[in-house]
């Protein structure tokens, strides 16, 4: 019954309009973004950047270096969007259109309808997460050819090469790790779902939080307490993209979402569970 249930909350997901709004998004973003590359002189910086390091250019102007680039602000400010959107939607909209008392009525505990929700949200995480890998890999090999990587991150401190093998890997990688990102957002928009608030309003709190994290972690004088920020930590999938990957880093983050997320289902739960559904 678990699976019926979590297979209907899929298939309630799949009849959204909204649901989409992510996945179309990255397509037209992302062709944009390809088609700026290889239609102008975008990439003139690349390549200087690349010379002045004693590298030959035309070998890392290539599909997965890309790719790679367009990922950086998509997964900074669309990302949170689309799963915050889906996320604060998916209890929020069940009271505002007056079904959840219906599914309350039946033999199931609220605690388990929320369960079954909730990974609903993270499945759609994961495919919002791939489609954001395939759609710019696939956009960028149309225009560029299958060669190395480089990446530059000067926040993070990388600035790495790799042959296209291992570039595959390392771009892999980095979104296996954004899945955490992808889920993170869209748990915190879940827990405010929980409440007695409207869809948008759980959305926009869970946005807001990010979004003033995000303001805090990159005020300078505040450095010395960046580990202390949930954006900080959801920065880990750019580590991914490091020559020498700092799993010391990666565990200690990926520990630390762990308890955000359990901390923010527990709390959602709590106030759902008291939560009275007939007023």
């Amino acid at each position: 019954m678990f699976f019926l249930q979590l297979r209907n909350e899929l298939w309630k997901l799949a009849g959204k309009k909204r649901t989409y709004i992510g996945f179309v998004m990255f397509l037209l973003a992302q062709n944009i973004i390809a088609l700026v590359f290889r239609f102008t002189h975008a990439s003139r910086p690349l390549r200087r950047m690349l010379e002045g390091n004693g590298y030959a250019a035309e070998p890392f102007v290539s599909a997965l270096t890309i790719a790679s680039i367009m990922l950086i602000p998509l997964a900074a400010f669309l990302l949170p969007l689309y799963v915050a959107l889906i996320g604060g939607d998916l209890v929020a909209k069940e009271a505002e259109d007056g079904t959840l008392r219906m599914i309350l009525a039946r033999p199931i505990s609220r605690w388990r309808l929320l369960l079954v929700k909730w990974l609903a949200g993270g499945l759609f995480s994961v495919a919002l997460v791939a489609a954001l890998g395939g759609f710019g890999l696939a956009f960028a090999r149309l225009y560029f050819p299958w060669s190395s990587l480089f990446v530059w991150m000067p926040e993070q401190g990388i600035f790495s090469i790799f042959a296209p093998g291992a570039g595959l890997w390392h771009y892999t990688a980095a979104h296996l790790m954004l899945v955490t990102e992808a889920g993170s957002i869209m748990g915190l928009a879940f827990m405010f779902s929980c409440f007695n608030v409207k869809p948008a309003a759980a959305t926009i709190l869970a946005l807001s939080l990010v979004f003033v994290s995000f303001i805090l972690e990159h005020i300078p004088y505040f450095k010395e307490y960046q580990n202390w920020f949930f954006t900080y930590h959801l920065h880990l999938w750019q580590l991914m993209f490091a020559s020498q990957t700092p799993w010391w880093r990666v565990g200690e983050s990926l520990s630390l979402l762990l308890g955000f997320n359990a901390t923010f289902l527990a709390v959602g739960a709590t106030a759902f569970q008291v939560r009275d559904i007939k007023s």
